[in-house]
């Protein structure tokens, strides 16, 4: 177990196509999350940027950016890229840089202004490079991908393109009520059935759309936390930034194969498992203490997927969860509060900021009509491309 780090503050810019720069929306996050922290930028000693590779230059040294457009200051600064997993991990290094006593209070950044259509791998020939190659030699668009992993969970586990559509269901009525989500209009199973089917069994809402947006939050060590007058702030109690094991025999982005078992047995969880296990073993906590979850809902199915993964349920349980209630509002643990990506869409390196958001929202009782009765324990998961795991356990 590590020391506690405070969340003093919380921002987003809403979630949309809303055809600025991406600069733009992380500025507006950031000056809410200062607000809502009771500080002024000049009161920050680091700022951690979240990058996009989609910004130019201003993307790939995107906390740089951010300080100038807040105003030079003289604050550290860190530039942070890991795909999806971005956000968790600028947030990791936020929290090191308070624990190691480099700054009091440190300002985390990540904004996108993200292309029409599915993602894409940047410009140029790489055929050593297997994001390229899925793309060029297969044409799998990330759809493929989710698709892929939704017939294994039918042929494995049952699953049904009526419980897929549930998950979207249960995300776009909680959508309904988030201000800063893209998509506020609750759907029903039937208009998921009448869309268009993208990668079978998948339709089009199933699937997470490519959206712009920005989130901030502001960390500090607790002492800085208590002299700024936070009494009982939300805290991060746990990150994990794990990476898969060997052999991995379960698909996973950008890979389009498995390792061999033959010589070396594979670990007894998956790699998503695993990024779970690390957070729960640090924070000292287990699934059991969780209020709610914020999941990585890049698919519908995606998202039953992270029931089990976060330990929920057993394997191959998680649509019962589902048909149950418990995942859905008022139910044990309710996943995806906020609406998930399905109401936001991918923003990709604010989303993992954006999760903690939420956690620190609904921690402090401050999420509305969406709100967790009683939340006390949450926590966010994600992964990124090339064995980016992130999760984060935050408490009140």
């Amino acid at each position: 177990m590590t020391e506690d780090v405070a969340v003093l503050g919380a921002g987003m810019h809403p979630w949309g196509k809303w055809g600025h720069s991406f600069v733009e929306y992380g500025a507006v996050a950031a000056r809410a999350a200062l607000a809502d922290a009771g500080l002024e930028w000049r009161d920050i000693g680091s700022i951690v940027g979240a990058d996009t590779v989609r910004g130019g230059y201003p993307g790939y040294v995107a906390g740089a950016t951010f300080a100038k457009a807040l105003g030079w200051q003289g604050a550290r600064v860190t530039s942070v890229y890991a795909a999806c997993a971005s956000g968790a991990q600028a947030v990791n290094t936020a929290r090191a840089q308070i624990l190691s006593g480099l700054a009091d209070v440190v300002l985390v950044v990540g904004a996108d202004a993200a292309p029409k259509g599915f993602f894409r791998p940047a410009g140029g020939d790489r055929p050593d490079d297997p994001d390229w190659l899925r793309f060029r030699v297969l044409g799998a668009t990330n759809p493929t991908y989710f698709g892929l992993y939704a017939r294994r969970r039918m042929a494995v586990h049952g699953d049904t393109p009526e419980d897929f559509a549930q998950v979207k269901v249960k995300n776009s009525a909680l959508g309904a009520l988030n201000p800063h989500a893209r998509y506020r209009k609750a759907v029903t199973a039937e208009e998921v059935a009448a869309s268009a089917v993208v990668a079978d069994p998948l339709r089009l809402l199933d699937i997470c759309a490519t959206s712009d947006g920005g989130a901030a939050l502001v960390l500090s060590c607790m002492e800085f936390a208590r002299r700024h007058g936070a009494v009982n702030p939300v805290r991060i109690r746990a990150v994990s930034t794990v990476t898969p094991r060997y052999p991995n025999t379960v698909l996973d982005l950008p890979d389009i194969a498995t390792d061999s078992a033959v010589a070396v047995p594979p670990a007894a969880e998956t790699f998503r498992e695993s990024i779970a296990h690390a957070a729960y073993e640090e924070a000292g906590l287990g699934p059991e203490d969780l209020s709610f979850a914020e999941v990585y809902d890049l698919s519908t199915a995606l998202e039953l997927q992270w029931y089990e993964d976060l330990g929920l349920c057993g394997r191959g349980e998680a649509v019962k969860l589902l048909r149950e209630g418990v995942t859905g509002p008022g139910g044990r643990i309710p996943v995806n509060a906020s609406g998930g990506l399905a109401s936001f869409g991918e923003a990709v390196p604010a989303q993992a900021i954006a999760q903690v958001c939420e956690l620190t929202w609904q921690l402090r009782g401050d999420a509305g009509d969406r709100q967790v009765a009683g939340a006390h324990v949450g926590i966010a998961a994600n992964q990124g491309l090339f064995g980016h795991g992130s999760a984060v356990v935050a408490v009140r």
